[in-house]
Protein backbone atom coordinates (compact mmCIF):
# COMPACT_ATOMS: atom_id res chain seq x y z
CA UNK A 1 0.00 0.00 0.00
CA UNK A 2 1.30 3.25 -1.57
CA UNK A 3 -0.09 6.54 -0.71
CA UNK A 4 -0.03 7.52 -4.94
CA UNK A 5 -1.82 3.79 -4.79
CA UNK A 6 -5.34 5.26 -2.97
CA UNK A 7 -6.37 6.61 -6.47
CA UNK A 8 -6.17 3.08 -8.17
CA UNK A 9 -9.01 0.83 -8.10
CA UNK A 10 -6.88 -2.11 -8.01
CA UNK A 11 -5.90 -0.91 -4.50
CA UNK A 12 -8.81 1.04 -3.34
CA UNK A 13 -10.14 -2.21 -1.75
CA UNK A 14 -7.33 -2.54 0.48
CA UNK A 15 -7.47 0.92 1.93
CA UNK A 16 -10.79 0.74 2.88
CA UNK A 17 -10.74 -2.80 4.19
CA UNK A 18 -7.73 -1.68 6.27
CA UNK A 19 -9.64 1.62 7.48
CA UNK A 20 -8.38 4.01 5.58
CA UNK A 21 -11.07 6.97 4.27
CA UNK A 22 -10.59 8.16 0.28
CA UNK A 23 -11.35 10.89 -1.93
CA UNK A 24 -15.03 10.90 -2.99
CA UNK A 25 -14.85 13.38 -5.61
CA UNK A 26 -13.00 12.85 -9.56
CA UNK A 27 -9.13 14.51 -8.24
CA UNK A 28 -7.96 14.93 -12.13
CA UNK A 29 -10.95 16.89 -12.44
CA UNK A 30 -10.24 18.68 -9.50
CA UNK A 31 -6.57 19.51 -10.10
CA UNK A 32 -7.91 20.73 -14.20
CA UNK A 33 -10.52 23.16 -12.29
CA UNK A 34 -7.85 24.44 -10.01
CA UNK A 35 -5.33 24.93 -12.50
CA UNK A 36 -7.44 26.57 -14.89
CA UNK A 37 -9.28 29.14 -11.94
CA UNK A 38 -7.59 28.81 -8.79
CA UNK A 39 -9.44 30.13 -5.94
CA UNK A 40 -7.41 29.67 -2.52
CA UNK A 41 -3.68 29.19 -3.15
CA UNK A 42 -1.40 28.99 1.01
CA UNK A 43 1.74 29.74 2.18
CA UNK A 44 3.48 27.22 4.20
CA UNK A 45 3.96 23.73 3.00
CA UNK A 46 4.17 22.15 7.44
CA UNK A 47 2.41 19.75 9.29
CA UNK A 48 -0.21 22.22 10.42
CA UNK A 49 -1.70 23.29 6.91
CA UNK A 50 -1.79 19.27 5.61
CA UNK A 51 -3.22 17.87 9.16
CA UNK A 52 -6.16 20.91 9.63
CA UNK A 53 -6.61 23.65 6.53
CA UNK A 54 -6.24 21.16 3.59
CA UNK A 55 -8.39 18.26 5.98
CA UNK A 56 -10.93 21.12 6.22
CA UNK A 57 -11.76 21.68 2.24
CA UNK A 58 -11.29 18.11 1.88
CA UNK A 59 -14.75 17.82 4.02
CA UNK A 60 -16.77 19.66 1.22
CA UNK A 61 -14.81 18.03 -1.29
CA UNK A 62 -16.07 15.20 0.04
CA UNK A 63 -19.69 16.14 -0.18
CA UNK A 64 -19.38 17.75 -3.62
CA UNK A 65 -19.99 20.94 -2.24
CA UNK A 66 -17.11 22.44 -3.96
CA UNK A 67 -14.79 21.79 -7.17
CA UNK A 68 -11.65 23.31 -6.38
CA UNK A 69 -8.56 22.28 -4.37
CA UNK A 70 -5.71 24.35 -2.69
CA UNK A 71 -2.34 25.06 -3.71
CA UNK A 72 0.46 25.58 -1.39
CA UNK A 73 3.33 27.36 -1.93
CA UNK A 74 6.87 27.05 0.45
CA UNK A 75 8.55 30.61 1.01
CA UNK A 76 11.33 28.88 3.19
CA UNK A 77 12.44 25.03 3.15
CA UNK A 78 11.96 23.99 -0.17
CA UNK A 79 12.68 20.46 1.04
CA UNK A 80 9.48 19.76 1.96
CA UNK A 81 8.25 20.39 -1.41
CA UNK A 82 10.57 17.44 -3.08
CA UNK A 83 10.41 15.18 -0.04
CA UNK A 84 6.70 15.16 0.98
CA UNK A 85 4.35 16.82 -1.74
CA UNK A 86 5.93 15.96 -5.45
CA UNK A 87 6.99 12.75 -5.35
CA UNK A 88 3.31 11.22 -3.73
CA UNK A 89 1.13 13.75 -6.20
CA UNK A 90 0.49 16.56 -3.44
CA UNK A 91 -1.41 13.68 -1.53
CA UNK A 92 -0.98 13.22 2.13
CA UNK A 93 -2.28 10.75 4.83
CA UNK A 94 -3.74 12.19 8.00
CA UNK A 95 -4.06 10.44 10.99
CA UNK A 96 -6.14 12.02 13.44
CA UNK A 97 -4.96 10.97 16.80
CA UNK A 98 -8.34 10.53 19.44
CA UNK A 99 -7.74 10.18 23.60
CA UNK A 100 -9.34 7.03 23.37
CA UNK A 101 -5.68 5.89 21.80
CA UNK A 102 -7.96 5.17 18.16
CA UNK A 103 -7.20 6.69 15.17
CA UNK A 104 -8.63 7.91 11.90
CA UNK A 105 -6.37 7.32 8.52
CA UNK A 106 -7.80 9.81 5.88
CA UNK A 107 -6.12 10.08 2.33
CA UNK A 108 -6.65 13.90 1.57
CA UNK A 109 -6.55 15.08 -2.43
CA UNK A 110 -7.14 17.88 -2.01
CA UNK A 111 -3.97 19.83 -2.30
CA UNK A 112 -3.56 20.10 -6.27
CA UNK A 113 -0.51 21.83 -6.21
CA UNK A 114 3.13 22.34 -4.31
CA UNK A 115 5.28 25.02 -5.18
CA UNK A 116 8.79 27.04 -4.34
CA UNK A 117 8.10 30.18 -3.85
CA UNK A 118 11.14 31.86 -5.26
CA UNK A 119 12.27 33.37 -8.44
CA UNK A 120 15.22 31.23 -8.10
CA UNK A 121 12.97 28.49 -9.41
CA UNK A 122 11.56 30.30 -12.64
CA UNK A 123 8.99 27.90 -13.75
CA UNK A 124 7.67 27.62 -10.11
CA UNK A 125 7.75 31.58 -9.87
CA UNK A 126 6.22 32.19 -13.10
CA UNK A 127 3.22 29.93 -11.74
CA UNK A 128 2.96 32.07 -8.45
CA UNK A 129 3.40 35.04 -10.87
CA UNK A 130 0.22 33.47 -13.18
CA UNK A 131 -2.15 32.86 -9.89
CA UNK A 132 -2.04 36.37 -8.58
CA UNK A 133 -2.73 36.95 -11.90
CA UNK A 134 -6.17 35.22 -12.07
CA UNK A 135 -9.41 36.56 -11.57
CA UNK A 136 -10.64 33.82 -10.06
CA UNK A 137 -8.41 33.91 -6.94
CA UNK A 138 -9.68 34.73 -3.79
CA UNK A 139 -7.86 34.20 -0.85
CA UNK A 140 -4.23 33.62 -0.02
CA UNK A 141 -3.48 31.87 3.48
CA UNK A 142 -0.55 31.40 5.72
CA UNK A 143 1.03 29.39 8.83
CA UNK A 144 4.48 30.57 8.01
CA UNK A 145 5.15 30.77 11.98
CA UNK A 146 5.50 34.04 13.26
CA UNK A 147 8.80 34.72 12.89
CA UNK A 148 7.73 33.81 8.84
CA UNK A 149 6.13 37.72 8.79
CA UNK A 150 9.58 39.42 10.27
CA UNK A 151 11.61 42.09 7.54
CA UNK A 152 14.60 44.40 8.02
CA UNK A 153 15.50 47.43 6.61
CA UNK A 154 18.24 45.16 4.01
CA UNK A 155 15.41 42.92 3.00
CA UNK A 156 13.06 46.12 2.24
CA UNK A 157 16.07 47.39 -0.30
CA UNK A 158 16.22 44.70 -2.36
CA UNK A 159 13.21 45.69 -3.75
CA UNK A 160 12.13 42.17 -6.06
CA UNK A 161 14.67 40.95 -5.51
CA UNK A 162 13.56 40.33 -1.58
CA UNK A 163 14.10 37.18 0.27
CA UNK A 164 11.60 37.13 3.32
CA UNK A 165 8.08 36.03 2.72
CA UNK A 166 6.51 39.22 3.14
CA UNK A 167 8.68 40.60 0.19
CA UNK A 168 8.46 38.00 -2.29
CA UNK A 169 4.41 38.24 -1.46
CA UNK A 170 4.20 41.87 -2.37
CA UNK A 171 5.96 41.10 -5.17
CA UNK A 172 3.49 38.64 -6.49
CA UNK A 173 0.83 40.93 -5.11
CA UNK A 174 2.02 43.85 -7.84
CA UNK A 175 1.48 41.40 -10.94
CA UNK A 176 -2.06 40.89 -9.57
CA UNK A 177 -2.00 44.85 -9.14
CA UNK A 178 -0.76 44.88 -12.60
CA UNK A 179 -3.80 42.77 -14.34
CA UNK A 180 -6.03 44.84 -13.01
CA UNK A 181 -5.35 45.60 -8.97
CA UNK A 182 -8.07 42.90 -8.84
CA UNK A 183 -9.84 42.31 -5.05
CA UNK A 184 -8.01 39.56 -2.78
CA UNK A 185 -7.81 38.64 0.50
CA UNK A 186 -4.07 37.96 2.42
CA UNK A 187 -5.39 35.67 5.12
CA UNK A 188 -3.11 34.47 8.08
CA UNK A 189 -3.71 31.11 9.83
CA UNK A 190 -0.83 31.47 12.43
CA UNK A 191 -1.37 31.06 16.14
CA UNK A 192 -0.61 34.71 17.06
CA UNK A 193 -2.92 37.51 18.62
CA UNK A 194 -4.31 40.16 15.49
CA UNK A 195 -2.11 37.57 12.98
CA UNK A 196 -3.75 39.91 10.19
CA UNK A 197 -2.48 42.82 11.11
CA UNK A 198 1.05 40.80 10.53
CA UNK A 199 0.54 40.45 6.94
CA UNK A 200 -0.66 44.16 6.83
CA UNK A 201 2.47 45.28 8.51
CA UNK A 202 4.93 43.45 6.05
CA UNK A 203 3.19 44.33 2.87
CA UNK A 204 2.89 48.01 3.59
CA UNK A 205 6.82 48.47 4.69
CA UNK A 206 7.73 46.71 1.47
CA UNK A 207 5.38 48.56 -0.85
CA UNK A 208 5.87 51.68 0.66
CA UNK A 209 9.47 51.24 0.62
CA UNK A 210 9.01 50.44 -3.01
CA UNK A 211 7.66 53.63 -3.86
CA UNK A 212 10.47 55.31 -2.71
CA UNK A 213 12.74 53.72 -4.27
CA UNK A 214 10.91 54.67 -7.25
CA UNK A 215 10.27 50.44 -8.41
CA UNK A 216 6.59 50.62 -8.17
CA UNK A 217 3.58 53.95 -8.65
CA UNK A 218 2.00 54.91 -5.41
CA UNK A 219 -1.00 53.41 -6.83
CA UNK A 220 -0.03 50.20 -5.89
CA UNK A 221 0.64 51.48 -2.44
CA UNK A 222 -2.74 52.77 -2.43
CA UNK A 223 -3.94 49.50 -3.85
CA UNK A 224 -2.56 47.36 -0.71
CA UNK A 225 -2.81 49.80 1.57
CA UNK A 226 -6.12 51.78 1.00
CA UNK A 227 -8.52 50.87 -1.68
CA UNK A 228 -10.64 48.35 0.14
CA UNK A 229 -9.56 45.62 -2.17
CA UNK A 230 -6.65 43.96 -0.34
CA UNK A 231 -7.81 43.14 3.24
CA UNK A 232 -6.11 41.33 6.46
CA UNK A 233 -8.68 39.43 8.43
CA UNK A 234 -7.56 38.03 11.94
CA UNK A 235 -7.89 34.61 12.60
CA UNK A 236 -8.08 32.08 15.82
CA UNK A 237 -6.55 28.83 14.97
CA UNK A 238 -6.11 26.24 17.75
CA UNK A 239 -4.62 22.46 16.61
CA UNK A 240 -2.22 20.90 17.69
CA UNK A 241 0.18 18.99 15.29
CA UNK A 242 3.01 17.38 16.46
CA UNK A 243 5.82 16.29 14.56
CA UNK A 244 5.55 12.73 12.78
CA UNK A 245 4.88 10.36 15.56
CA UNK A 246 7.03 6.94 16.04
CA UNK A 247 3.64 5.28 17.47
CA UNK A 248 1.94 6.21 14.40
CA UNK A 249 4.54 5.09 11.85
CA UNK A 250 4.17 1.38 13.56
CA UNK A 251 0.51 1.32 12.84
CA UNK A 252 0.83 2.59 9.38
CA UNK A 253 3.44 -0.29 8.74
CA UNK A 254 1.66 -2.72 10.57
CA UNK A 255 -1.15 -1.95 7.92
CA UNK A 256 1.15 -2.61 5.00
CA UNK A 257 1.27 1.03 4.24
CA UNK A 258 4.66 1.61 3.11
CA UNK A 259 4.91 5.78 2.60
CA UNK A 260 5.82 5.89 6.52
CA UNK A 261 8.83 6.65 6.95
CA UNK A 262 10.18 10.49 8.20
CA UNK A 263 12.40 12.71 7.50
CA UNK A 264 14.26 15.90 8.74
CA UNK A 265 15.16 18.31 6.38
CA UNK A 266 18.01 20.26 6.17
CA UNK A 267 16.59 23.41 7.96
CA UNK A 268 14.82 21.02 10.93
CA UNK A 269 11.70 20.52 9.86
CA UNK A 270 10.20 17.11 10.34
CA UNK A 271 8.47 15.70 8.05
CA UNK A 272 6.66 12.70 6.61
CA UNK A 273 4.04 11.73 3.58
CA UNK A 274 2.04 11.49 6.76
CA UNK A 275 1.10 14.01 9.22
CA UNK A 276 -0.45 13.27 12.81
CA UNK A 277 -2.83 15.62 14.92
CA UNK A 278 -5.09 15.91 17.44
CA UNK A 279 -9.02 15.30 16.72
CA UNK A 280 -10.31 18.72 18.44
CA UNK A 281 -9.72 22.09 16.56
CA UNK A 282 -10.72 25.47 15.77
CA UNK A 283 -10.27 27.70 12.69
CA UNK A 284 -12.63 31.13 13.45
CA UNK A 285 -11.91 33.49 10.74
CA UNK A 286 -12.69 37.11 10.19
CA UNK A 287 -15.34 37.37 7.62
CA UNK A 288 -13.94 40.16 5.42
CA UNK A 289 -13.50 38.87 1.82
CA UNK A 290 -13.93 41.43 -0.96
CA UNK A 291 -13.57 38.82 -3.49
CA UNK A 292 -15.36 36.06 -1.70
CA UNK A 293 -14.04 32.87 -0.05
CA UNK A 294 -13.82 28.70 -0.22
CA UNK A 295 -16.00 27.40 1.61
CA UNK A 296 -14.03 26.49 4.79
CA UNK A 297 -17.06 26.24 7.04
CA UNK A 298 -18.37 22.85 4.89
CA UNK A 299 -15.15 21.57 6.95
CA UNK A 300 -15.73 23.25 10.72
CA UNK A 301 -14.50 26.60 10.49
CA UNK A 302 -16.49 29.74 11.17
CA UNK A 303 -16.02 32.88 9.43
CA UNK A 304 -17.53 35.76 11.68
CA UNK A 305 -16.97 39.51 12.73
CA UNK A 306 -13.18 40.36 13.82
CA UNK A 307 -14.64 40.85 17.66
CA UNK A 308 -15.72 37.53 17.97
CA UNK A 309 -12.65 36.16 16.61
CA UNK A 310 -10.73 38.64 19.11
CA UNK A 311 -13.10 36.98 21.89
CA UNK A 312 -12.62 33.69 20.75
CA UNK A 313 -8.19 34.31 21.16
CA UNK A 314 -9.09 35.45 24.30
CA UNK A 315 -11.49 32.97 26.14
CA UNK A 316 -8.53 30.52 24.81
CA UNK A 317 -5.87 32.10 25.94
CA UNK A 318 -6.35 34.03 28.96
CA UNK A 319 -8.96 31.00 30.54
CA UNK A 320 -9.52 27.72 28.93
CA UNK A 321 -6.51 26.80 27.44
CA UNK A 322 -3.59 28.15 27.99
CA UNK A 323 -3.78 29.21 31.93
CA UNK A 324 -4.02 25.35 32.30
CA UNK A 325 -1.21 24.69 30.03
CA UNK A 326 1.42 27.30 32.29
CA UNK A 327 -0.19 25.47 35.04
CA UNK A 328 0.53 22.33 35.41
CA UNK A 329 3.56 22.45 33.44
CA UNK A 330 5.43 24.81 35.75
CA UNK A 331 4.77 22.64 38.72
CA UNK A 332 4.89 19.49 36.55
CA UNK A 333 8.71 20.12 35.68
CA UNK A 334 9.57 20.69 39.45
CA UNK A 335 7.32 17.54 40.22
CA UNK A 336 9.59 15.42 37.46
CA UNK A 337 7.16 15.40 34.37
CA UNK A 338 8.19 14.92 31.13
CA UNK A 339 4.73 14.26 29.31
CA UNK A 340 1.45 16.72 29.72
CA UNK A 341 -0.89 13.39 28.81
CA UNK A 342 1.02 11.58 31.83
CA UNK A 343 0.68 14.87 34.06
CA UNK A 344 -2.94 14.66 33.60
CA UNK A 345 -2.95 10.91 34.84
CA UNK A 346 -1.97 12.25 38.18
CA UNK A 347 -4.98 13.22 40.37
CA UNK A 348 -3.68 16.50 41.94
CA UNK A 349 -2.71 17.76 38.73
CA UNK A 350 -6.03 16.90 36.96
CA UNK A 351 -8.00 18.51 39.80
CA UNK A 352 -5.81 21.54 40.18
CA UNK A 353 -6.02 22.75 36.83
CA UNK A 354 -9.79 21.26 36.63
CA UNK A 355 -10.54 23.57 39.23
CA UNK A 356 -9.01 26.54 38.48
CA UNK A 357 -10.74 26.90 34.42
CA UNK A 358 -14.19 26.45 36.58
CA UNK A 359 -14.13 28.08 39.87
CA UNK A 360 -11.70 30.70 39.30
CA UNK A 361 -11.16 31.17 35.46
CA UNK A 362 -15.14 30.99 34.50
CA UNK A 363 -16.53 34.15 36.78
CA UNK A 364 -14.43 36.35 34.25
CA UNK A 365 -14.09 34.88 30.97
CA UNK A 366 -14.39 36.23 27.71
CA UNK A 367 -17.44 34.25 25.94
CA UNK A 368 -17.19 34.49 22.27
CA UNK A 369 -21.14 33.45 21.41
CA UNK A 370 -20.01 31.00 19.05
CA UNK A 371 -18.43 28.46 21.03
CA UNK A 372 -19.25 27.84 24.96
CA UNK A 373 -16.74 28.35 27.02
CA UNK A 374 -17.06 25.26 29.23
CA UNK A 375 -17.58 23.23 26.29
CA UNK A 376 -14.33 24.13 25.22
CA UNK A 377 -12.64 23.86 28.66
CA UNK A 378 -14.59 20.22 28.73
CA UNK A 379 -12.56 18.96 25.63
CA UNK A 380 -9.18 20.51 26.71
CA UNK A 381 -9.59 18.11 29.85
CA UNK A 382 -10.89 15.13 28.26
CA UNK A 383 -9.90 15.06 24.74
CA UNK A 384 -6.57 16.93 24.71
CA UNK A 385 -4.45 17.65 27.32
CA UNK A 386 -5.06 13.35 28.15
CA UNK A 387 -4.34 12.29 24.65
CA UNK A 388 -1.28 10.03 24.94
CA UNK A 389 -0.91 10.56 20.93
CA UNK A 390 0.40 13.88 21.96
CA UNK A 391 4.41 14.20 23.17
CA UNK A 392 4.20 17.72 24.30
CA UNK A 393 6.38 18.37 27.32
CA UNK A 394 5.88 20.54 30.46
CA UNK A 395 9.37 21.66 29.09
CA UNK A 396 8.14 22.92 26.00
CA UNK A 397 5.12 24.86 27.35
CA UNK A 398 7.19 26.59 29.91
CA UNK A 399 9.44 27.97 26.90
CA UNK A 400 9.54 31.41 27.31
CA UNK A 401 7.26 32.03 30.92
CA UNK A 402 7.93 35.59 32.06
CA UNK A 403 6.19 36.82 28.65
CA UNK A 404 3.11 34.02 28.57
CA UNK A 405 2.04 34.71 32.41
CA UNK A 406 1.33 38.42 32.05
CA UNK A 407 -1.69 37.40 29.42
CA UNK A 408 -2.19 33.82 30.86
CA UNK A 409 -3.05 34.64 34.34
CA UNK A 410 -2.29 38.58 34.55
CA UNK A 411 -5.57 38.92 32.52
CA UNK A 412 -7.83 37.46 34.63
CA UNK A 413 -6.22 39.30 38.34
CA UNK A 414 -7.20 42.42 36.25
CA UNK A 415 -10.75 41.42 35.24
CA UNK A 416 -10.90 40.28 39.28
CA UNK A 417 -10.07 43.66 40.19
CA UNK A 418 -11.96 45.58 37.41
CA UNK A 419 -15.22 43.35 38.31
CA UNK A 420 -14.46 44.35 42.52
CA UNK A 421 -14.64 40.32 42.58
CA UNK A 422 -12.49 38.67 45.50
CA UNK A 423 -9.42 37.84 45.04
CA UNK A 424 -9.34 36.21 48.06
CA UNK A 425 -10.88 33.23 46.05
CA UNK A 426 -7.57 33.00 43.31
CA UNK A 427 -6.22 29.97 45.41
CA UNK A 428 -5.24 28.22 42.71
CA UNK A 429 -4.13 30.77 40.19
CA UNK A 430 -2.04 32.51 43.26
CA UNK A 431 -0.23 28.64 43.74
CA UNK A 432 0.38 28.36 39.98
CA UNK A 433 2.32 32.22 40.67
CA UNK A 434 4.18 30.69 43.89
CA UNK A 435 4.70 27.74 41.83
CA UNK A 436 7.05 29.50 39.62
CA UNK A 437 9.35 30.99 42.18
CA UNK A 438 9.80 27.26 43.04
CA UNK A 439 10.45 26.37 39.52
CA UNK A 440 13.08 29.39 38.89
CA UNK A 441 15.08 28.00 42.05
CA UNK A 442 16.35 24.82 39.31
CA UNK A 443 15.54 22.34 42.09
CA UNK A 444 13.49 19.59 41.88
CA UNK A 445 10.74 17.70 44.50
CA UNK A 446 13.01 15.49 45.30
CA UNK A 447 16.00 17.57 45.78
CA UNK A 448 17.59 16.93 42.14
CA UNK A 449 18.63 20.09 40.13
CA UNK A 450 17.21 20.56 36.61
CA UNK A 451 17.91 22.97 34.05
CA UNK A 452 14.82 25.38 33.45
CA UNK A 453 13.70 26.23 30.03
CA UNK A 454 14.93 28.90 27.57
CA UNK A 455 13.29 32.10 28.62
CA UNK A 456 14.46 36.03 28.17
CA UNK A 457 14.53 36.84 31.48
CA UNK A 458 16.10 33.84 32.86
CA UNK A 459 19.23 34.90 33.82
CA UNK A 460 17.35 38.27 35.51
CA UNK A 461 14.78 35.89 37.77
CA UNK A 462 16.81 33.33 38.65
CA UNK A 463 19.11 35.27 40.59
CA UNK A 464 16.42 36.61 42.67
CA UNK A 465 15.68 33.19 44.19
CA UNK A 466 19.18 31.71 44.27
CA UNK A 467 20.06 32.57 47.94
CA UNK A 468 16.77 30.30 48.75
CA UNK A 469 17.36 27.12 50.12
CA UNK A 470 14.97 23.86 50.09
CA UNK A 471 14.38 23.24 53.69
CA UNK A 472 12.91 23.18 56.53
CA UNK A 473 12.81 25.96 59.08
CA UNK A 474 13.14 29.79 58.93
CA UNK A 475 14.49 31.82 55.80
CA UNK A 476 14.85 35.18 54.39
CA UNK A 477 11.90 35.44 51.58
CA UNK A 478 12.13 39.35 51.61
CA UNK A 479 13.56 38.42 48.18
CA UNK A 480 10.26 37.82 46.38
CA UNK A 481 9.34 41.74 46.39
CA UNK A 482 11.57 42.23 43.83
CA UNK A 483 9.91 38.90 41.31
CA UNK A 484 6.30 39.60 42.70
CA UNK A 485 6.16 43.40 42.32
CA UNK A 486 6.46 43.34 38.81
CA UNK A 487 3.95 44.42 36.39
CA UNK A 488 5.12 43.21 33.49
CA UNK A 489 5.57 39.86 34.75
CA UNK A 490 2.58 39.13 36.30
CA UNK A 491 0.06 41.63 34.80
CA UNK A 492 -0.26 44.12 38.08
CA UNK A 493 2.34 44.15 40.85
CA UNK A 494 0.66 41.81 43.45
CA UNK A 495 1.97 43.47 46.23
CA UNK A 496 -0.39 46.47 45.65
CA UNK A 497 -3.40 43.91 45.92
CA UNK A 498 -4.14 40.95 48.99
CA UNK A 499 -2.24 38.28 46.58
CA UNK A 500 1.38 39.82 47.37
CA UNK A 501 1.07 38.12 50.71
CA UNK A 502 -0.81 35.27 50.07
CA UNK A 503 1.62 34.08 47.05
CA UNK A 504 4.27 34.70 49.07
CA UNK A 505 3.39 32.49 51.86
CA UNK A 506 3.18 29.18 49.58
CA UNK A 507 6.43 29.95 48.34
CA UNK A 508 7.32 29.35 51.86
CA UNK A 509 5.49 26.35 51.61
CA UNK A 510 6.98 25.14 48.32
CA UNK A 511 10.39 25.52 49.77
CA UNK A 512 10.13 23.92 53.05
CA UNK A 513 11.91 20.90 52.09
CA UNK A 514 11.92 17.40 49.50
CA UNK A 515 7.99 16.69 49.00
CA UNK A 516 7.08 20.16 49.91
CA UNK A 517 5.36 20.69 46.47
CA UNK A 518 3.58 17.77 46.01
CA UNK A 519 2.10 18.24 49.70
CA UNK A 520 1.19 21.92 48.74
CA UNK A 521 -0.64 20.73 46.10
CA UNK A 522 -2.23 17.95 47.55
CA UNK A 523 -3.45 20.50 50.11
CA UNK A 524 -4.41 22.81 47.82
CA UNK A 525 -6.78 20.59 45.46
CA UNK A 526 -8.16 19.25 48.47
CA UNK A 527 -9.51 22.04 50.49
Amino acid sequence: MKLTQSADPAYRAEFLRKGYTLPQYDREALKEKTHAEPTWLHFGAGNIFRAYQASILEKGLNEGKYDRGVIVAESFDYELIDSTYRPYDNLTLSVVLRADGSIEKNVIGAITESLKADPSFSGDWERLCEIFRKASLQMISFSITEKGYSFNDADLERGFGAIFAMGKLTALLYERFLAGAMPLTLQSMDNCSHNGDKVQAGVFAYAKKWCELGLVPQEFYSYVAESGKVTYPWAMIDKIVPRPDAKVQEILKEDGFEDYAAIETEKHSFTAPFVNGEEVGYLVIEDDYPAGHPPLDLGGAVFTARETVDKMERMKVCTCLNPLHTAMATVGCVLGFKLISEEMKDDDIRTYITRMVYEEGMPVVTDPGIVSPKEFADAVLTKRLPNPFMPDTPQRIVVDNSQKIPVRFGETIKKYIKEGLDLEKLNLVSFALASYARYLRGIDDCGNTFEPSPDPLLSELMPIVSGLEVKEGAQDFSCLKALYSRPEIFGVNLYDTILGEKVEALVKKLYAGPGAVRKTLHEMVSA
